[in-house]
């Protein structure tokens, strides 16, 4: 039988440890190392769990974040079929909230 592996994705625990809660406070520290993300994509990027991810990025983000790949992605043994632990499966207690970007109204209308 195959040994099943997954991981834990730790971004927002590592944000913010910096003091970093806004998704929009990353994306232009990523476009200044030539990561170009949507504002959705970072904010996925953030409160979600990646399946994919470019090796660009992830080098984006460890220099951003000063860490290493390891402590932005955490294998687990025994998660099952390639799933992968979600937000809340790490063992460090709840998650910050990321801080939504407020959109002023002008021009609108």
């Amino acid at each position: 039988m195959a040994r099943k592996i997954g991981y834990r994705w730790h971004l927002r625990r590592l944000m913010a440890e910096r003091d970093m809660y806004a998704t929009t406070q990353l994306r232009p520290l990523l476009a200044e190392r030539g990561v170009v993300l949507s504002r959705e994509q970072v904010y996925r990027l953030v409160t979600g769990v990646p399946e994919r991810l470019s090796l660009a990025t992830l080098a984006a983000l460890c220099d951003i974040l000063a860490c290493q790949p390891g402590d932005l992605v955490e294998p687990v043994a025994g998660i099952g079929g390639g799933a992968v632990a979600g937000p809340g499966a790490a063992a460090t207690g709840p998650l910050p909230r990321p801080v939504r970007a407020r959109v002023s109204g002008a021009g609108h209308g």
